[in-house]
C-alpha cells in the first residue's frame, strides 16, 4: 500500500505532466505542431527543459502517450463488462463508455483539430498504435478461452473496437454538438447492416 508521500508525489507529477500536456496542446493550436518547439511548451508550462525530458521524450512522445492513455481505458472498459456479456456487447460497451468519456474531456476536440491540421502530429500519435492494439487484444483475449482461434478472434475484435472509435471519434468532430453515445451507435448499426449484407 502506497504510503501518503508516495501519493503526494504521484499527484504532484501528474499536476507537473499535466501542465506540459496543456501548455503543449494550446501552442499546437496557435502556432502548430511543427513550428512549436520544446522549449516553447516547458517555458509556457512553466518548467525547465530537464522537467520536461523527465515525462516525455520529444513533443511526438507527448502526442503519442495520449494513445495509450486511450488504450488503457478500453482496457479497463473491457474488464469491467460483466462475465455473461458475449463478445460484440463487451465491444459495444467499451465503445460507449470510452467514446463518452473522451469527449467530455475540454481539449478532444483541440487534439483531433491538431492531429487533423499536422501530418507529423497524426503520425506521432498512430506510432503508438500498435501498441494501443496489442493492450485492446490482450483485454479481449484475457476473457476468452486459450487456443489459436480465440487468439485470432481476439485480435480482430481489438482492431474492430479501435476502427469503429476512430469512425465515431470523426464524426462526432465533424457533427458538431451531436451525442456521441448516439454517434457511436448509428456507427455500430451500420457496422451491423453491413455484416449482415455480406451474410446474404
Amino acid at each position: 500500500m502506497a504510503t501518503n508521500s508516495e501519493v503526494l508525489l504521484r499527484r504532484k507529477q501528474q499536476v507537473v505532466q499535466d501542465a506540459i500536456w496543456n501548455a503543449a496542446i494550446d501552442l499546437f493550436g496557435k502556432k502548430g505542431f511543427d513550428e512549436t518547439t520544446v522549449d516553447d511548451i516547458a517555458a509556457a508550462a512553466g518548467v525547465s527543459q530537464r522537467t520536461f525530458f523527465r515525462y516525455f521524450a520529444s513533443k511526438s512522445d507527448l502526442m503519442g502517450q495520449g494513445m495509450l492513455t486511450y488504450g488503457e481505458a478500453l482496457r479497463a472498459a473491457i474488464k469491467a463488462s460483466p462475465k455473461s456479456a458475449n463478445a460484440f456487447d463487451v465491444l459495444r460497451g467499451a465503445v460507449l463508455d470510452v467514446a463518452t468519456t473522451v469527449a467530455s474531456f475540454p481539449r478532444t476536440r483541440d487534439v483531433i483539430a491538431i492531429s487533423i491540421k499536422c501530418p507529423a502530429a497524426r503520425e506521432a500519435q498512430l506510432s503508438r498504435m500498435g501498441q494501443v492494439e496489442q493492450i485492446v487484444a490482450q483485454a479481449f483475449a484475457a476473457r476468452m478461452k486459450r487456443g489459436r482461434e480465440n487468439e485470432m478472434s481476439s485480435r480482430l475484435l481489438g482492431g474492430l473496437t479501435l476502427t469503429i472509435l476512430d469512425e465515431t471519434m470523426r464524426l462526432w468532430f465533424n457533427g458538431g454538438t451531436q451525442d456521441i453515445a448516439v454517434v457511436a451507435e448509428q456507427v455500430m448499426k451500420g457496422l451491423c447492416s453491413l455484416v449482415a449484407g455480406a451474410d446474404g
